[in-house]
């Protein structure tokens, strides 16, 4: 039997796991990292640790496994996105703290660019809006506010490079990133697939100091060390397009929702690239070496699983997330309670970094269990917003959405999401759709698989959630979600 490895690095924990040529999960470890926030709206990690979490948890999978090194065919790497790291690729050393996606020092920075860029050039360039999430303004940030950052750059030993950059150079001594990841910097042009000269020029970020832009599968880009064999590492892709892969929406108009830390929903919309007017971003899907770019439509949603988080260790009302769903499925509604989680202002399709976080409609009817269920109904509403943005923009009615993520598991979450939806929602039988997504892609380029054709047999449904909620009700309750998220506008500024 032969092997693929996935290296899932993620916001909050990094895994990896082994997947045989059946696409199917044979062993698997996870390690937590620190989340470190120096100030309100700074989130940072360390890239340290997060390096010797990935060896650890490489080690460990294959231990348990009992497999030969031997039998493993090829690496892949699936990583949060926007988060960046300056390291000297003459050292290897970092030279500060990964800034994470959802930090928010570089807002006033955003609001420079806007004075350098309109609007209407910079999404006809990059896909992508003016907001902090992207990594440009978090590279300025740096060369601007450490000293040692802009030092090592005027010297030319400094590389600013998302966490499968840092990861691959660690592995393979290369410095790369894959066309998905790198459609998430704000610099590269969506068109060409290449660093954007005049972005570059703009925001006054050396080219040099950027990884190379390779394709997300159909190469080895380099060999990594495990357990004294070389590894061919050969598939690169942001976690969200992991997700899409992993989930075989290969096709035009297939759809898919990450229910994890954030909430993420892609629509493939092929070799075309579609451009939206409702907040919503194009991305790259995915590149095959040899073939033409195959393009998405994204909504990000800041908190979602995250919220779950922070009602059970800040509001102590829960213990854990199970205790949330019986308490949400103990009541019938929200009891008129809708929590808009805006802590790092609104993502998609609002794009509102001056919205904070609200609990709107309280009266004396309302206990912790409606509190417990306007939690799960939050991430449902997010949802919606950027569902109905995609279809106007994609010209695309989608007919269901494939789901996956840890939030998944609550049975009132998807039954509700189903609901304002109003379509089915289908859960696969491999849930680790993130880390199945990079398998594919290294293993495509190892000929472990063939074909994209080829992958789509290994998804297999396990549920299926169908709508139920009638029209008026459906519709009511959209409108008071929407009430409440004008509720959380202009509150980090000092407008009235």
């Amino acid at each position: 039997m032969n092997y693929i490895g996935s290296i899932d690095q993620g916001t909050t924990s990094t895994r990896f796991i082994l997947f045989n040529e059946r696409g199917e999960s044979v062993s698997t470890h996870q390690l937590e990292h620190k989340q470190y926030y120096p100030q309100p709206g700074y989130v940072e990690h360390d890239p340290e640790e997060i390096w010797k979490n990935t060896k650890t948890v490489i080690r460990e999978a294959i231990r348990k496994s009992g497999i030969n090194v031997k039998d493993l065919k090829g690496l892949g790497i699936t990583n949060q996105r926007e988060t960046i790291i300056p390291f000297d690729p003459t050292t290897g050393e970092v030279l500060h703290n990964a800034i994470v996606w959802q930090d928010l020092r570089a807002s006033s920075i955003v609001d420079s660019f806007k004075e350098l860029i309109s609007a209407e050039e910079l999404r006809e360039r990059t896909g992508l809006l003016f907001s902090p999430y992207f990594s440009a303004s978090k590279i300025v940030w740096l060369i601007n506010n450490v000293p040692l950052v802009r030092e090592r750059l005027e010297e030319g030993r400094c590389i600013f490079g998302t966490i499968d950059t840092f990861l691959a150079f660690r592995l393979t001594g290369r410095i790369i990133t894959d066309a998905t990841n790198a459609s998430r910097y704000m610099l590269m042009n969506i068109k060409t697939l290449q660093w954007d000269e005049k972005l570059l020029n703009l925001f006054n970020i050396p080219k040099s100091a950027l990884p190379e832009i390779v394709p997300s599968m159909g190469e080895i880009y380099g060999y990594a060390n495990i357990e004294g064999k070389k590894i061919p590492l050969c598939g690169i892709l942001g976690d969200q397009q992991a997700a899409l892969f992993g989930q075989a929406c290969f096709n035009e108009g297939e759809a898919k929702c990450t229910y994890g830390t954030g909430c993420f929903m892609l629509v493939n919309t092929g070799e075309k690239l579609c451009y939206s007017s409702k907040g919503l971003v194009s991305t790259v899907a995915f590149l095959q070496k040899g073939q033409k770019p195959v393009y998405a439509l994204e909504g990000s949603i800041a908190i979602a699983g995250s919220l779950v988080q922070w009602v059970r260790d800040n509001l102590k009302m829960v213990s854990n997330a199970k205790e949330l769903d019986e308490l949400a499925s103990s009541v019938s509604d929200c009891g008129g309670v809708y929590i808009v989680p805006a802590f790092s202002g609104l993502f998609a399709p609002h794009w509102r970094s001056d919205a904070r976080g609200v609990i709107a409609g309280l009266t004396g009817y309302v206990n912790r269990a409606h509190i417990c269920r306007a939690v799960l109904e939050a991430t449902a509403f997010q949802a919606n917003d950027i569902f109905e943005a995609m279809n106007y923009d994609s010209g695309i009615t989608l007919k269901s959405l494939k789901v996956d993520g840890g939030l998944t598991n609550s049975i009132p979450l998807m039954e509700f999401q189903s609901d304002i939806l109003s379509i089915p929602v289908i859960r696969p039988r491999i849930t680790e759709t993130t880390a199945l997504g990079a398998a594919f892609a290294a293993g495509l380029s190892v000929d472990i698989w063939q074909n994209r054709e080829n992958l789509s047999r290994y998804w297999k449904e396990q549920l299926r959630w169908t709508p139920s909620m009638d029209e008026k009700t459906r519709e009511n309750k959209i409108l008071f979600w929407r009430k409440a998220v004008s509720r959380t506008l202009n509150w980090a500024s000092n407008k009235e």
